[in-house]
């Protein structure tokens, strides 16, 4: 099992630390460092940077918005961001849901999001490949563009630039089950969201039929300390906004996410709490065995245990939320030990 770091979006502006976190993981042997993005910072600029300060580590993105360019765009950020770090790009994208693409895009979410989904990799392959123009007669993603309000000039394009690789790696997050088997199918690895080693039952018929060398890289908050309670409330913190905020009451995946892995009650309370303004109730509100779950905090004894519980399954990459330099340090070290 490999180890990433995931340094996540800003907040109110840029972190000092990024480049030197991202240059210690490099040095620890981390395998990627990894960006990301939801309506404030992008997810390319910042690796781009990283990229320009680090020789090794796989540069990935978790995730980059669909909504926030077309594939074509996308695909034209890889190749080029491919090109300048030597071959190091890992593409991860993600649909979002309806709140961020229609609140913050400014464009429908689409009513069939695997079509969509589906539509976007393929053009996204289309250019990496370089095979030939670039066409497809999509539903949400038409190549030229055929809809009644065009010129009708449109012509198939092939991409000037020649990219560095035809099989850059794309990963995607998904977390409805459809989505996840599409996945396994359309991409080269999967993104989750929330991944616990204790219930990797929930995953497994859409995990059935992934092909071998398919990549699962979830990301997990890690913090080696002494007390499990107050390391778990930046985890606890982030649930609360993700299931209570992330997403309208009727429709939030990531609570629906959260109920699958046998927390449904707690998840429609969680949001209850947070959409009636009561924020810090919502954050307690979030059960401990959960968020503890999805993340490696505590003494390194502890967490030395519980990785064991990581490595057995599926999981080939893990990814760590951890801004603290010791943390990764002594994951590294625990990652490296015979076992």
């Amino acid at each position: 099992m490999r180890l990433g770091l995931a340094l996540g979006y800003w907040g109110r502006g840029p972190s000092a630390d990024h480049v030197p976190l991202a240059r210690e993981a490099e040095r620890l042997g981390y395998d990627s460092v990894w960006t990301a993005e939801s309506w404030g910072s992008d997810a390319f600029t910042p690796l781009t940077w990283i990229a320009a300060q680090t020789s090794r580590i796989k540069l990935g993105t978790a995730v980059a918005q669909m909504a926030a360019r077309s594939p074509t765009t996308t695909a034209m950020h890889a190749l080029t961001l491919d090109h300048l770090s030597g071959g190091r790009v890992m593409l991860g994208l993600g649909l979002s849901g309806p709140q961020v693409v229609e609140g913050w895009y400014g464009r429908p979410f689409p009513k069939s999001p695997l079509t969509a989904t589906r539509e976007y990799v393929d053009v996204v392959r289309q250019v990496l490949r370089r095979e030939g123009p670039v066409e497809l007669d999509g539903r949400f993603h038409s190549h030229p563009y055929r809809g009644a309000d065009g010129t009708g000039l449109g012509k198939p394009l092939k991409p000037i630039t020649h990219p560095p690789r035809a099989r850059l790696p794309i990963l995607l997050g998904a977390e409805g089950p459809k989505n996840i088997a599409q996945t396994t199918r359309i991409a080269d690895g999967w993104l989750p969201l929330y991944w616990s080693p204790m219930r990797t039952e929930v995953y497994e018929a859409s995990l059935g039929a992934a092909p071998e060398g398919f990549l699962v890289a979830p990301m997990a908050r890690a913090k080696v300390c002494d007390d499990v309670a107050e390391g778990l409330l930046p985890v606890k913190a982030m649930l609360g906004f993700y299931i209570g905020g992330m997403g309208h009451a009727a429709r939030n995946f990531h609570a629906d996410l959260m109920g699958r892995m046998g927390f449904g009650e707690e998840a429609r309370r969680i949001q209850e709490l947070f959409l009636a303004g009561r924020r810090e109730e919502a954050v307690r509100a979030v059960p401990d065995a959960f968020a503890d779950e999805i993340s490696l905090v505590g003494p390194r004894e502890r967490i030395a245990e519980r990785l064991e519980l990581w490595r057995k399954g599926p999981v080939t990459d893990l990814l760590l939320l951890s801004p603290d330099r010791h943390t990764l340090r002594t994951l590294a070290a625990l990652n490296e030990q015979p076992r």
